[in-house]
Parts: structure tokens; C-alpha cells; sequence
């Protein structure tokens, strides 16, 4: 084996692992408020409509979301690194800070309606990023659309609530 396929292969497992790591980073940091880890009294207390899924199902969900947002990105990067894909990979990056923020915003600050808001930039966040990933690359795009589908109903969940409460 030629020594730049080393060095190819080494390139590539180790994007994989920082794109990877940095999905379940900003998954930590938003688990750091939600219920479970941090005190659920409020969430527990407020109004939610009879469709809220039980709180088990939220971890499992995030798991295989972000476990497929982190090989969406590293594919995009994979092939084109990030001077040929600044647009794409700067788009993921906001989309990803939005992602930790809103939790911080629902469960730490305790508000709801500002949260509705965020997820909206949010969710218009990913549906950029999906079709600049779609343009790179088709398996990356279809990766995002489970994203796009979660993130959707947690925003009708996200108004919901605020409308309840």
C-alpha cells in the first residue's frame, strides 16, 4: 500500500471522528438542561398536548440523528474539504450551534416562546444545509431528511406547548 493512502485512510477516520465528536458535543451540551440530567420540575409541570412522546423516546431519536448528521458532514467534507464546500460546511456549523441553543432556551431558560422562535431559524438552518449536502452529496442530503422531519414536529411541539402554557 502507497504511503499516501496511509495517510488518506488516517485523514479520513480522523474527520469521521471530529465530525462525529462534534455532533455528540453539541448533543452533551444540550443534554445538560433537558430533563433527566437537570431538573425536570418545570418541564413536568407545564401543559404538553396528549401527542408529546414519553421523555424515553427522545434519547434514542437524538442518538441516531446526530449519529447521522455527523456522517452526512463528514461525507460532504470527505469529498470536498472545506474550501470546496465553505458554503455547505459553514451552514451545517450554524445549524449545529442552533441545535445546542434551543435547549438551553426551552429547558434552561424556561421559555417556550423563544424557543418556538429559535427552532424556526432552526429548522430553516437545516433545510439550507440539507440542499447545499444534497448538491455535494446525494447520501449526505438523504441523511438530513430524518432531521428535517424530527426537527419539524418538535416545532408544531415546540408551538404547542408555548400555546398551552
Amino acid at each position: 500500500m502507497k504511503t499516501g493512502n496511509h495517510k488518506n485512510t488516517f485523514k479520513s477516520v480522523a474527520g469521521f471522528i471530529f465530525w462525529l465528536g462534534i455532533c455528540y458535543f453539541t448533543a452533551w451540551i444540550g443534554a445538560q438542561v433537558s430533563p433527566g440530567i437537570a431538573s425536570s420540575i418545570w418541564y413536568d409541570s407545564i401543559q404538553k398536548p396528549d401527542w408529546n412522546p414519553p421523555a424515553w423516546v427522545f434519547g434514542p431519536v437524538w442518538t441516531i440523528l446526530y449519529t447521522m448528521m455527523g456522517v452526512a458532514v463528514w461525507l460532504v467534507w470527505k469529498n470536498y474539504g472545506f474550501t470546496k464546500a465553505k458554503a455547505a460546511l459553514t451552514a451545517f456549523l450554524i445549524q449545529l450551534f442552533l441545535n445546542g441553543l434551543w435547549s438551553h432556551i426551552f429547558f434552561g431558560l424556561q421559555e417556550p416562546g423563544w424557543a418556538f422562535l429559535e427552532i424556526i431559524l432552526l429548522l430553516t438552518a437545516i433545510i439550507i444545509t440539507t440542499i447545499l449536502f444534497f448538491e455535494k452529496n446525494r447520501v449526505a442530503g438523504w441523511l438530513m431528511i430524518p432531521y428535517i422531519l424530527w426537527v419539524s414536529f418538535a416545532t408544531v411541539l415546540n408551538g404547542a406547548i408555548w400555546w398551552l402554557n
